[in-house]
């Protein structure tokens, strides 16, 4: 029995939320200890060695040279906001960076996609709608707690960098999947560690805290590459909504670790979101 793209597209987008979500917990708990500089780095050699092996045992064939370029915009882009993600979740509200991230690197890839492939069924842009307001009452905007500018910056641009990864991913278009990546994850290393080497910044993480920044790193390859499964699957707009609800997964485990509590305009984020995800996949 075949499957329906759009299915497919769908159940790897959310796989990429749940992923995502849960290695930028990671990385933001890392960061609490470790200069974010350096839990990218570790992270990301990590996820770059996860991602090969995945290559060689799927034996993946050389992709073309332009598959090859996109991977590298990507891991540029990337890991510009990997870098400001994890400097706002160790510095700020985890409940508040996340979300705000999320919302920007939703909105760009939706318009897009506009532009490329016209537009989406009306109950799918009524979720995709939704879906931004639920990222946008989950970031705590208009409570009595006022946002500070800091997280507010740090948001911007990890949600940018995310954003531009979505886009050159999903240029991606002659069925290679795992050694783009690595593409990416050599750009986003070597320039990473060109600026730490640079700046003098470099701080060997501590030995109890690689662990934490392995799994980071693997959860991020991992949902690397959920989203370009999902995005060759399907839209690039339904791929880029969906992985952007990874705060969802942040949100939690920070509740769920940290004890950070959520507020009652932002639990009515997350029954909008639901409701966001059911407009999207029906």
């Amino acid at each position: 029995m075949m499957t329906n793209p759009e299915t497919v597209a769908i159940f790897f987008g959310l796989a990429s939320a749940v992923t995502w979500g849960a290695g930028d917990f990671s990385g933001g708990l890392a960061s609490k200890r470790t200069p974010a500089t350096s839990v990218v780095i570790v992270s990301q050699i990590v996820g770059g060695l996860f991602l090969a092996l995945l290559g060689l045992i799927f034996r993946e064939g050389v992709p073309a040279p332009e598959s090859l370029v996109f991977g590298v915009l990507a891991g540029i882009a990337g890991v510009v906001g990997i870098v400001a993600l994890y400097s706002g979740l160790a510095t700020g509200r985890m409940g508040i960076v996340a979300p705000l991230a999320a919302v920007i690197s939703a909105a760009l890839p939706v318009i897009v996609s506009l532009f490329t492939e016209g537009l989406p069924l009306p109950t799918q842009l009524a979720g995709f709608v939704l879906a931004l307001v639920a990222v946008w009452l989950l970031s705590g905007v208009g409570l009595q707690t006022a946002v500070p500018w800091q997280e507010l910056g740090y948001a911007a641009v990890a949600g940018s960098g995310f954003a531009l990864f979505f886009i050159f991913i999903d240029q991606i278009k002659d069925g290679s999947l795992f050694w783009p990546l690595v593409a990416a994850r050599i750009a986003s290393i070597t320039l990473m560690s060109l600026w730490v080497l640079g700046r003098r910044e470099w701080v060997r993480p501590s030995t109890n805290q690689l662990p934490l920044i392995a799994l980071a790193g693997t959860l991020d390859a991992l949902g690397n590459a959920f989203f370009a499964l999902s995005a060759r699957s399907g839209r690039l707009d339904i791929a880029a909504v969906l992985a952007s609800l990874y705060p969802a997964s942040t949100v939690l485990l920070a509740r769920l670790v940290l004890q950070e509590r959520l507020a009652r305009l932002q639990w009515v984020g997350v029954f909008v979101a639901l409701v966001a995800l059911l407009l999207i996949t029906i």
